[in-house]
């Protein structure tokens, strides 16, 4: 719901949310704002996985685009909402994106090598703004719920690389989202690391420590336009919890308890980091009938289980850089926001996930693979290896930095016809070095302190599917025959793929066994 009042006037709403008067006569239409994009230039835009995302300059940006020659390449935090990234490929007003996506319309134009991605480690991209290894941002785009008496932005739901954007911009649009609550003030922890090489440690020494400011100071002469919006964030897509992602859910809180019993874990387990989508917010709902307690979550994105956590007194803080929810979680947090708000952090991506930060506390990352194969290598982002879906994110900050490391999925896929795990995968985002753990909803497999060799007999024990599981067996027979550390048979790594590409399964047929004999 709107954060506004009935009786309120447009001047007590400029004073609520302008707080610096001379920034007022900067109001203007998305349209008038739109116009200070030119053609080649590089835009920097708020938004984190559909959270706190630019919503009506983007929109004016494509109808520009259908009328004169406007390509820009767009940079944001992460995924953007409502259909913004699907207008602007649609109006060809994009060239080049980066540093990840999640819309089918642009996923297509991106395959079709209309537009150039650039997947990137969510970590890395303002890093490399920093430095001037990549273009420089000409203007960013911010959405916020308000501007301080001395210029600063407050953000929304999410921060992502919108601090770093605003700062390192020669322009600054802002959008004021009169839908986003006031309360929200105070909850965003603004720290931005200094330059290399004489950088001092970030200094966050437990998850709930602030470390900074709560609103991104820039000079205020950067602000061109503001432009007052009402759109709310786009709802969450994720599916509610299911037999398997219950099932994958039970065998790492099995596993955790052993991890206590051992003395490996505590009771409160370590901080938690759960990647975006169904299954990572179906493991983390497992956790409310666990026996942990006093959780607390250094992640990228809070999703419902957050919430439900929380209510459910499994969880004491969360940490994250934007709140992405379903539309009826969404309605009873951001109604009830100040009974969450001391406990809630949102950072800019380069501190949630930063590499120092995720070794330091010691993370449990648990993160969805496309696929994995017999080794642990993971494949997050490419369909039979060449498809871009979405993309890397911040799955490898966390896995490669991780207390342990852990990859979900469901084993099979299509009904049966694709097996999750396979001889080889057809592209790696996480080598098996960055791999502790392997779960389906068939079983778990620890990888720790394992030879190639003793892997994959693990994974294809415990995580495969029949009749999955015996053809894995039998590829690995035949590969140990030719010897190697890591045994493969080159000419058959990829048959499977091979065989789904042709005939729509990788299920071997009469035919396939008939040769192979």
């Amino acid at each position: 719901m709107p954060d506004i009042q009935p009786d309120q006037s447009m001047q007590q709403i400029q004073e609520q949310r302008i707080r610096l008067p001379k920034l007022r006569d900067r109001i203007t239409t998305a349209t008038h704002a739109a116009s200070w994009i030119e053609d080649g230039m590089t835009i920097g835009m708020s938004g984190f996985t559909r959270a706190g995302d630019a919503k009506v300059v983007p929109l004016a940006i494509a109808e520009r685009a259908k009328t004169e020659k406007l390509k820009i390449s767009l940079m944001t935090g992460a995924s953007l909402g409502n259909d913004v990234d699907k207008t602007l490929t649609e109006a060809g007003a994009m060239s080049r994106r980066m540093p990840f996506q999640a819309d089918p319309t642009l996923r297509a134009a991106i395959n079709r090598g209309e537009i150039m991605y650039v997947d990137q480690h969510l970590s890395e991209t303002v890093e490399q703004l920093r430095t001037r290894q990549i273009n420089a941002i000409d203007i960013a785009i911010i959405e916020a719920i308000a501007i301080t008496e001395d210029g600063a932005i407050i953000p929304t739901t999410s921060v992502g690389n919108s601090a770093s954007f605003a700062i390192l911009a020669d322009q600054v649009i802002i959008e004021i989202n009169l839908t986003q609550s006031l309360e929200l003030e105070g909850l965003h922890d603004i720290f931005i690391p200094k330059h290399r090489p004489r950088r001092e440690p970030v200094p966050i020494m437990a998850v709930s420590d602030r470390i900074g400011s709560t609103a991104i100071s820039i000079p205020p002469e950067k602000i061109v336009a503001i432009v007052i919006t009402q759109k709310t964030d786009s709802a969450s897509t994720i599916l509610p919890p299911d037999e398997e992602t219950a099932q994958i859910a039970s065998h790492l809180v099995n596993f955790f308890k052993e991890e206590v019993r051992d003395g490996r874990l505590s009771n409160n387990l370590m901080p938690l980091q759960a990647g975006i989508g169904t299954i990572a917010n179906a493991v983390m709902m497992g956790f409310i009938d666990s026996p942990f307690e006093h959780l607390t979550m250094y992640s990228e994105v809070l999703q419902d289980s957050t919430f439900d956590l929380f209510d459910a007194g499994k969880l004491d803080f969360a940490s994250g850089s934007s709140i992405t929810l379903s539309a009826q979680k969404s309605n009873d947090v951001f109604q009830d926001i100040a009974k969450y708000k001391d406990r809630l952090i949102l950072r800019p991506q380069e501190i949630s996930n930063h590499p120092e930060v995720i070794r330091r506390l010691g993370l449990i990352a648990i993160n969805t693979a496309l696929e994995a194969d017999i080794y642990g290598n993971i494949n997050s982002t490419h369909v039979l290896g060449t498809h871009m879906m979405n993309g890397i994110g911040g799955s490898g900050d966390f896995a490669r930095n991780a207390y342990l490391s852990v990859f979900a999925t469901k084993s099979i896929a299509k009904g049966g016809k694709i097996s999750s795990i396979v001889p080889m995968v057809t592209h790696v985002d996480h080598t098996e070095h960055d791999v502790d753990i392997i779960v389906t909803e068939i079983g778990l497999a620890d990888l720790r302190g394992l030879a190639p060799r003793e892997r994959a007999q693990k994974i294809i024990q415990n995580c495969v599917a029949e009749p999955y599981k015996a053809m894995l067996f039998a590829y690995l027979r035949e590969a140990e025959v030719r010897g190697g550390h890591t045994p493969h048979v080159l000419e058959k790594a990829y048959a499977w793929h091979s065989r789904y590409r042709e005939t729509g399964t990788m299920l071997e047929t009469l035919e396939h066994l008939k040769a192979a004999a």
